[in-house]
């Protein structure tokens, strides 16, 4: 009987570098699914998680598709509409997620992108759980070159995240991204090698 894939989650604050890490998984082959694309793909015109919103939120679509700027307006004018988007959407992104990991079913590893880890306990599924980390100062310095960014806006990203230093605490794997993104690279290769090679002896 054929192994299945063992599923890490990776997950990091704002700024600390997940994306990037995201990257070096894909470069070395490892399928990667993504829960941000995956809703913004949804959210898109004909999408599943838009036709489940437009019943909720009328006031929110636009030319058929999500708009995100209205869909934030309608949940905090309505009480209790996010907590029924949440009911009707996070379904469906979980069966796109399985629906992924199927046709990977070859792979040795497949990495799940999930922001909100440990938020919506998506652990208690995952073999393990990768968290990407760096320290505050580069998490702000990198934070604030986006464009648009105030510090308003970034302490309010923060206080909806779990803090950084719980999500370390919780993690089975580290990458820190302070060091540099070759050293992360090379991290990233060689935790690769690591669970493709031996996570099942």
């Amino acid at each position: 009987m054929m192994e299945r894939p063992y599923i890490l989650g990776l997950t990091g604050s704002i700024g600390m570098g997940k994306t990037t890490t995201a990257g070096f998984f894909r470069d070395a082959g490892v399928p990667v699914w993504d829960a941000d694309a995956t809703v913004h793909r949804l959210y898109m015109a004909g999408g599943a998680g838009a036709r489940a919103i437009e019943v909720l939120a009328p006031a929110a679509i636009r030319d058929g598709a999500v708009d995100r700027s209205a869909l934030r307006k309608a949940v905090m004018d309505t009480e209790g509409l996010l907590e029924k988007i949440e009911a009707v959407v996070h379904p469906i992104v979980a069966e796109d997620r399985l629906e992924f990991i199927e046709t990977c079913e070859d792979a040795k590893l497949i990495v799940c992108d999930i922001p909100l880890l440990f938020e919506t306990s998506a652990n208690l599924w995952l073999d393990g759980v990768l968290v990407v980390t760096a320290d505050k100062a580069t998490q702000k310095q990198r934070v604030m070159e986006r464009e648009g960014m105030t510090e308003e806006v970034y302490d309010t990203i923060l206080a909806k995240q779990m803090p950084d230093n719980e999500k370390r605490e919780r993690a089975d794997f580290l990458i820190d991204t302070s060091e540099g993104m070759d050293h992360a690279r090379a991290d990233v290769l060689s935790l690769i090698e690591r669970l493709t090679g031996d996570h099942n002896a």
